[in-house]
């Protein structure tokens, strides 16, 4: 099994974590003894078999499901116990990719990407739009600004996701397939898009996949199977 030394200094440190499914004779094991490390600035690939628990890991790493039992500081901040409020200050400190880019149809490019900086009181409504279009800019999509998603392709609105998802130079970036629904060039161009902004704005990725065209990107790759952290299965 797949073990590491938690430090302080850890953007994501899980020892010991343990969740389930159901209640009493129903009740099932999904991860059982995560212990893993993340430090800043990794790239971080999960794969593994369907339904082996690593969209349940993102999840609880999220902030986004409750904790059941062990360790889980993001941030370093302990998520077990923590309080909805301090649930909610952790995501905020969060940028996250889902294959379903989840934009709001009723608003532009700049305005789906300035919505995450509207959790950061201290930025007017004016910098959110600079900084907004700043960044569609450094993602690819200089002349769609203004475009609303309905008239955008599915790799362009994947664009726009990772735009709204870096625009606040978030410590830490989960993403779930985010390639998923892509083409081959379109998928490789947005790892590579998120390989580099998130280098250069020096932040931790953990990327769910089951792509292997872009297991190159990672620094470092984890295997999930059956709930637990494992050595990858060796090609024969």
């Amino acid at each position: 099994m797949l073990q590491t030394t938690v430090l302080q200094t850890s953007v994501i440190a899980i020892h010991k974590l343990n969740h389930t499914f159901g209640k009493g004779i129903l009740q099932k094991p999904v991860l059982i003894d995560i212990n893993l490390e993340i430090k800043p600035g990794e790239i971080v690939i999960l794969t593994g078999p369907s339904g082996s628990g690593k969209t349940t890991l993102l999840t609880l790493i999220g902030a986004l499901r409750g904790m059941q039992h062990g360790s889980l500081k993001v941030l370093n901040q302990e998520l077990n116990g923590a309080s909805q409020r301090k649930l909610m200050q952790v995501r905020n400190q969060i940028g996250f990719i889902f294959q379903s880019h989840n934009l709001l149809k009723c608003l532009t490019a700049w305005e789906n990407v300035a919505m995450s900086l509207k959790l950061h009181h201290s930025i007017p409504p004016l910098e959110r739009r600079h900084k907004a279009t700043a960044m569609l800019h450094a993602v690819g999509l200089a002349d769609r600004v203004d475009y609303y998603p309905e008239t955008l392709s599915g790799g362009q609105k994947q664009r726009v996701a990772i735009a709204r998802a870096l625009v606040s130079q978030p410590q830490l970036i989960l993403a779930d397939e985010p390639t998923a629904a892509l083409d081959k060039q379109s998928g490789r161009d947005i790892v590579e898009l998120m390989q580099k902004l998130a280098k250069e704005q020096a932040c931790a990725i953990l990327l769910v996949t089951h792509d292997n065209r872009i297991l190159d990107i990672a620094d470092r790759i984890i295997y999930m199977e059956d709930g637990r952290l494992a050595d990858p299965p060796t090609l024969t």
